[in-house]
C-alpha cells in the first residue's frame, strides 16, 4: 500500500496522524508510543471475506501494531456466520456475530432455526458476542421490503432468547425500524442494553430517539469525509458511553485511504477524527469506546 504523499511509508504516517490529533500533553511522545499505548476495539470488521484470504495474518498484525486488540466479525448468512465463528475460534483477538443481513432476508428460511441454534449453542467455546448484522436496508431492494421486515423480527426474537445484543443495519429504512423496534420493545424483545446501530448515518433528532431506546451508536470511515455534516453533529452529541468506533472492513475507509480496501489497522484514524470533532485527546477515546464495546458485548 502506498503512503498518501507517496514517499513515506504508511505506519509512520499514521503514527504521525495520531501526533498530530492528540493533546498537547502527549504531543512530546513518540508516535510509535503513543499508538502502542493506546488499547482500540474495532465492533464491526468483516474480515472473514474473502478479500482477506491471502494476507489475514498480515492483517491482523498490522492491526495489533497499532493498538486494535480485539475485532469483531458479524455476519450476513449462515454460510458467512460459520466463518466467522471458525476465525474466531482460531484467533483470541477475534468475537463473532451471527446474523442475516437484509440483503440476504430473500435466501432465510424464518422456520429454520436449527443451524443458528448449534452455533448459538456453543456461543462461550465459539465466542459469539451478539446477532448482527440485521435490520432493513430500502437503498439496494436487494430483499423485499416485508420479507426484509420479518426476518428482521424473527431475529429479533432470537437475540431475545439467546440474551445477546443485536447490530442493527438501517440504511433508508428509519421510520419502519424504529416501528418495529418500538413493537419488539413492547414485546420484550429488547434487552437493557439492545445492541448498536452499526455505521449510524441518521440525523441528531434520530440519534436521540436511538439513544432513548437504550442502543449504542457506531461510526465508521465516513466521519472522515468532508461532507460529514450530519454525522459530525451526532458524534457531537453522543454520550461518551454509547460511543463505538468500527471500520466496516473491508468497506468505508477513512481519509486518506478512501477508495482502497479497509482494514482494522485504520481504526486510529477514525478514532482520532472523533478526539477531535469532541474536543478529548485521542487515549480518551480507545478507552471509551473499547471499555463501551467491552461492556455491550459483555467480553
Amino acid at each position: 500500500m502506498s503512503s498518501p504523499d507517496g514517499g513515506r511509508d504508511d505506519r509512520a504516517w499514521l503514527t504521525s496522524s495520531l501526533t498530530t490529533m492528540a493533546h498537547k500533553e502527549t504531543d512530546k511522545q513518540p508516535a510509535d508510543s503513543i499508538a502502542a499505548e493506546m488499547i482500540w476495539f474495532d465492533s464491526h470488521a468483516h474480515l472473514q471475506d474473502e478479500v482477506y484470504d491471502k494476507d489475514l495474518q498480515s492483517v491482523l498484525d498490522r492491526a495489533e501494531q497499532v493498538g486494535v486488540r480485539q475485532i469483531l466479525l458479524p455476519s450476513s448468512s449462515l454460510d458467512d456466520a460459520k466463518r466467522a465463528v471458525a476465525l474466531a475460534r482460531s484467533d483470541r483477538r477475534l468475537v463473532c456475530a451471527v446474523g442475516c443481513h437484509p440483503h440476504e432476508a430473500h435466501s432465510f428460511n424464518l422456520d429454520e432455526i436449527e443451524p443458528w441454534q448449534t452455533l448459538i449453542d456453543q456461543k462461550s467455546q465459539t465466542r459469539i458476542v451478539a446477532v448482527g448484522e440485521i435490520g432493513l436496508d430500502y437503498h439496494y431492494d436487494f430483499s423485499p421490503h416485508e420479507t426484509q421486515q420479518s426476518v428482521f423480527r424473527r431475529q429479533l426474537e432470537w437475540a431475545s432468547h439467546w440474551d445477546l445484543p443485536v447490530i442493527i443495519h438501517n440504511r433508508e429504512a428509519t421510520l419502519d425500524c424504529l416501528r418495529m423496534l418500538d413493537q419488539a420493545a413492547a414485546d420484550g424483545f429488547l434487552r437493557t442494553n439492545p445492541g448498536v446501530f452499526h455505521c449510524f448515518s441518521g440525523s441528531v433528532e434520530t440519534a436521540k430517539i436511538v439513544l432513548e431506546m437504550g442502543f449504542y451508536l457506531g461510526f465508521d470511515g465516513p466521519v472522515t469525509f468532508k461532507n460529514a455534516r450530519k454525522t459530525i453533529d451526532v458524534v457531537s452529541i453522543c454520550p461518551s458511553d454509547r460511543l463505538l468506533i468500527e471500520t466496516d472492513s473491508p468497506y468505508l475507509t477513512p481519509e486518506p485511504y478512501r477508495g482502497r480496501r479497509n482494514e482494522p489497522e485504520f481504526l486510529p484514524l477514525i478514532g482520532s477524527r472523533i478526539a477531535q470533532i469532541r474536543g478529548v485527546s485521542v487515549e480518551t477515546i480507545a478507552s471509551e469506546t473499547t471499555q463501551n464495546a467491552c461492556r455491550l458485548f459483555e467480553l
